[in-house]
């Protein structure tokens, strides 16, 4: 059966409400549940949503996140950078072989073509996670300068046929 809500239980949440307490700190520290707290606060119009503050932790934690997607991407940049410069390298490959199922290693001027395409496969990944994670710049940007050159290339090239109109006619 539910305790009552009393005085005490009334004067306790507006006091620690008022001292800034979360509905959830309150509730353990007057020992009900949360669901009672919140009716006292109702009751006495009081109010636990914490507007800016929420939203100044959730912009924080996204600026954090986008940090960190940032340096992600930059770090997948630099293994496809690694990754590509194994093709031309020269490499060591090894294997257990013979009848007697001996190691043996041979020294090879640059990786075999399987190792080749498995490399670059590993470099393509790496750098279309980068760009998912960080996208290029000049998207945006791009698309005005493609805009610009086509109406340059109309231009010119209606001043050209105009050109040639004068000197036939």
């Amino acid at each position: 059966m539910r305790e009552p809500i009393t005085d005490a239980d009334r004067n306790q949440v507006r006091r620690l409400h008022a001292a800034g307490k979360t509905r959830n700190q309150i509730a353990r520290e007057i020992g009900r549940s949360g669901s009672t707290v919140s009716k006292i606060a109702r009751d006495l119009n009081l109010s636990f949503e914490r507007g800016p503050e929420v939203i100044a932790a959730t912009e924080a934690r996204r600026i954090d996140l986008a940090a960190r997607r940032q340096q992600l991407a930059e770090m997948l940049h630099q293994d496809a950078e690694r990754l590509r410069a194994q093709l031309w390298e020269p490499c060591t490959i090894g294997a257990f072989g013979g009848k007697d199922n001996q190691w043996s290693e041979v020294t090879l001027d640059r990786p075999q073509f399987s190792d080749q395409r498995q490399i670059l496969a590993a470099t393509s990944i790496a750098v279309d996670r980068s760009l998912r994670l960080a996208p290029a710049e000049g998207g945006e940007g791009a698309d005005q300068v493609r805009s610009m050159l086509g109406t340059l290339g109309d231009v010119l090239t209606g001043a050209f046929a105009d050109d040639e109109g004068d000197d036939g006619g």
